[in-house]
């Protein structure tokens, strides 16, 4: 039998994880902030830790993910394994896993990477941190939603590659972004900039995924500017930490804190191209 699993945040990602995970024959608990009309929909974390021994977590940010697990703390037992998908900071990563060790239960440091149409389509990535053996054990739950499983090391590392992944992802947008209002400034449609970028060697699926999406206006969200400003400045704390400069994260940071500032934050973040 395919053991139940539970999934805590129904968001563009944990909806669409959800609706996977029943597809492949899982009995599928769910909560979230807002009640949504869904199979299996709990009144809490709490409920969804007793229907489920395997747990993915989707919330928005570390203060969610900690009063999550808090709140599952009591229902905690041996045979549960509690996976963090949710970008955190490192710290609330670290936290999370002693607080579901502490209570007896396992756990796995488990950010992915892929927007909407990738959960959809069940082509994640998870970035793992922690026990092989436990991704073993993991394992079946993600491929029913994951293209790609890498084990990157410890609890806390996964998190970090994927903090800093992100990073690379919204410079690059923001560097489009103004290769987009130069071209415009002189004249040349911006279908031209895509050509060209298409024979260049920086081209990449991001760009092929977000400079259309510029050129239409076109900010139906897949990640939203709020969530990249979040891992920005989370990145800028592990920098800061380790007492390094990063004068291109820092000026994305604040184009998109401006576009968040603007009432943009809901949009998707290759909105930060929008003067």
């Amino acid at each position: 039998m395919k053991p139940n699993v539970g999934i805590l945040g129904l968001g563009i990602i944990g909806s669409r994880v959800a609706e996977n995970l029943r597809k492949a024959g899982h009995e599928v608990f769910v909560w979230s902030r807002s009640a949504r009309p869904v199979p299996n929909f709990l009144s809490s974390p709490h409920e969804v830790a007793e229907a489920a021994g395997i747990i993915q977590i989707f919330v928005r940010d570390s203060k969610a993910l900690i009063e999550a697990i808090e709140d599952m703390k009591p229902a905690l037992k041996a045979g549960h394994l509690i996976m963090n998908h949710a970008t955190v900071s490192k710290a609330a990563a670290l936290e999370a896993g002693r607080l579901v060790e502490a209570a007896g239960a396992a756990y796995l440091d488990a950010p992915f990477t892929g927007s909407k149409m990738a959960a959809q389509n069940g082509k994640l990535c998870y970035y793992i941190g922690g026990s092989d053996l436990l991704l073993e054990r993991a394992r079946p739950v993600l491929e029913a939603s994951a293209a790609k499983i890498l084990p990157l090391g410890e609890v806390g590392d996964a998190m970090v590659l994927k903090i800093v992944t992100n990073l690379v992802s919204a410079v690059i947008v923001e560097a489009v972004a103004e290769a987009a209002d130069i071209t415009k400034a002189n004249g040349i449609p911006l279908e031209k900039l895509h050509e060209a970028l298409e024979s260049n060697a920086n081209y990449s699926t991001l760009i092929g995924m977000k400079l259309p999406a510029i050129i239409k206006s076109d900010y139906e969200p897949h990640f939203a500017l709020r969530n990249m400003l979040k891992d920005a400045d989370f990145a800028r704390e592990l920098a800061a930490e380790a007492k390094l400069h990063t004068p291109a994260l820092d000026c994305t940071a604040a184009a998109m804190r401006a576009g968040v500032d603007a009432g943009k934050g809901d949009l998707d973040f290759s909105v930060i191209g929008q003067r």
